[in-house]
Formats: structure tokens, C-alpha cells, sequence
């Protein structure tokens, strides 16, 4: 008998859902998107989705769509990204290694019927295996936008292989699969076998994909290009700070503006170029302080 996915509700406790988390690495919190936004963001991705291309390789599946630039074309995705819950729990998720953390990859994944399984893969790996395994390094949502079967290709998860020796290779009945229904979303970390599921179905099976990084960490997919100023303009502070405009920590990410002959965007924060004065990194209490505070994890 294959392992089970565990589920909660949206008002479980938040310390339950991350204590869950941390044994096994991949949950299920059914039911959280509403019928509204689960209607909108069907409209939103239907006209890409249309025009997408299938992978080219047997990772991204000969059978299988994908759209990025979420932030940028769907409003509901605006909203899932931003979601409070979710957000909570990434904080302290990532918290213990890092001061802030970021969105760091949007994707539409549309598995086609007739779709083979996808290679049982760790996501922290797209930074080459150069970050130490006690780093946690993503804090990973897929929102449901059809329902999540074993027959049309429900996410693999293996749990509890976040802990494994990184050459251990799962036995069958040791993958689980996140069949869930539509409006709920799967929470896996970066350390956790995982990978597309088989398709066996007539149907495809679409997911959201929001995944969140330390400030630190370049993002997978680049958030001031997939979303460019012109755009990003009309957002809210807090979602331009998500999606990387803002500073990761005292000159982490500055930038200056070319342009300027003022002095005033000198070494500043992006978010000064909606003018947004708003930096909580822009003041020290002294450079002894600040040289401590750089060292105290003791790197």
C-alpha cells in the first residue's frame, strides 16, 4: 500500500500544517481557493494555455504545457501569490535562514492525457547542489485548478525522502500521490523527491505553481523580467516586494539609476522606482552592529 499524502482544513492551526510538514515534507490543505477565483483564473489561463508549446525533453514531458510570467498575466495568481496563510507559513518556514524570502517561480503545468511519468527530482537542485542540505531552500505551493487524480497524473511525493541520503532511490509503494480536489493546494519543500504524475486519463490536469526562496537565492525564474516595471507599477507595495523589488538586506540588491544626475538613486532600493521610499534596510544602528548581524548564524 502506497503512503498517503497527509490533508488539513484551511482553519487547522498553521504550527499543525508546518509540523506536518517538517516529518514529511509535502501536505495537502483542501478547499482554499474560492469558486470565484477558481472561475478567474480558468478565463485568465485559457488564452495561453491555448498557444502553449508541449516540453522538448523527457523532463518537461512531450505531453505536458507550461506558462510562466504569472504575476504579470493573471490577477487571481496575483491574489494566490499574496494569500496570508500561505505567506505565514513561508515566513517561518524559511525564517531560520534568511531575513526576508521571495517568490521565486511561477508556472501553469498542464499534464496531457497519455503523459508518462516525470523523474523523481529535488527542486533545490536547480541551484546545482552548491547549497548545504541543512538550508531549506524553497517553501513550494501548487494550487489545484482541476482536480488531482492518481489516473490524470496527481503530483509524486515521496514523503519523508527530505531526510534520506541523497543517493537513496524510493521504493514503489513509498511514493504518494497528491490527488486532491480543484481550489486546494499541495505545500512540498525543495528537498522532497517529487515529479509529475503519470497521465492515464482523457483529461488534462492543470496546476499553479508558486514557489517561494530566501532573498538571498537567485530566483528560477526572473521575476523583474517576467513582470517589468511598466507593468509591476500598478501592483501593491507587497507584492512588488515579493516578486524582487526591494532589497534582500543592507545593499542586497540595490540598484542605481543610470539616468540619474541628482545623486538621489545612488545605490537604492528597486522599490524607488515606483517611488516608494520605503526601506527597511536603509538605516544602521552602527557598522560594528552591522558586521555582527552579517555573521550571526556563525558562517
Amino acid at each position: 500500500m502506497n503512503k498517503e499524502i497527509k490533508h488539513f482544513k484551511v482553519t487547522d492551526p498553521i504550527e499543525s500544517v508546518l509540523h506536518a510538514l517538517d516529518e514529511d515534507a509535502g501536505v495537502i490543505i483542501d478547499n482554499v481557493m474560492t469558486e470565484d477565483q477558481l472561475s478567474s483564473i480558468q478565463k485568465e489561463l485559457k488564452p495561453y494555455l491555448k498557444q502553449a508549446q508541449n516540453g522538448q525533453d523527457n523532463f518537461t514531458g512531450f505531453k505536458t504545457q507550461r506558462v510562466g510570467a504569472l504575476i504579470a498575466r493573471s490577477a487571481t495568481s496575483r491574489d494566490l501569490a499574496m494569500h496570508s496563510m500561505i505567506n505565514q507559513m513561508a515566513e517561518l518556514f524559511l525564517q531560520d535562514h534568511c531575513d526576508n524570502y521571495q517568490l521565486h517561480f511561477t508556472s501553469a503545468i498542464n499534464i496531457g492525457p497519455g503523459e508518462t511519468p516525470q523523474i523523481l527530482h529535488r527542486d533545490r537542485g536547480v541551484w546545482g547542489g552548491y547549497v548545504p542540505r541543512k538550508i531549506e531552500t524553497q517553501f513550494s505551493a501548487i494550487w489545484a485548478i482541476t482536480d488531482f487524480t492518481f489516473e490524470n497524473g496527481a503530483t509524486q511525493i515521496v514523503p519523508g525522502s527530505h531526510k534520506w541520503d541523497k543517493d537513496r532511490e524510493p521504493k514503489p509503494d513509498e511514493i504518494a500521490y497528491a490527488e486532491m480536489k480543484a481550489k486546494s493546494v499541495l505545500i512540498y519543500t525543495g528537498s522532497v523527491l517529487h515529479g509529475g504524475g503519470e497521465n492515464n486519463s482523457k483529461e488534462s490536469r492543470l496546476g499553479v505553481f508558486l514557489h517561494y526562496a530566501p532573498s538571498w537565492l537567485r530566483q528560477e525564474e526572473n521575476q523583474c523580467l517576467s513582470c517589468p516595471p511598466e507593468i509591476a507599477k500598478d501592483f501593491s507595495p507587497e507584492l512588488r516586494k515579493l516578486i524582487g523589488y526591494s532589497k534582500g538586506g543592507y545593499v542586497l540588491g540595490f540598484y542605481t539609476d543610470p539616468k540619474d544626475e541628482t545623486g538621489e538613486l545612488e545605490s537604492v532600493s528597486p522599490s524607488r522606482l515606483f517611488n516608494d521610499q520605503r526601506d527597511e534596510y536603509s538605516r544602521i544602528e552602527s557598522a560594528s552592529e552591522l558586521v555582527k548581524e552579517s555573521l550571526k548564524k556563525g558562517i
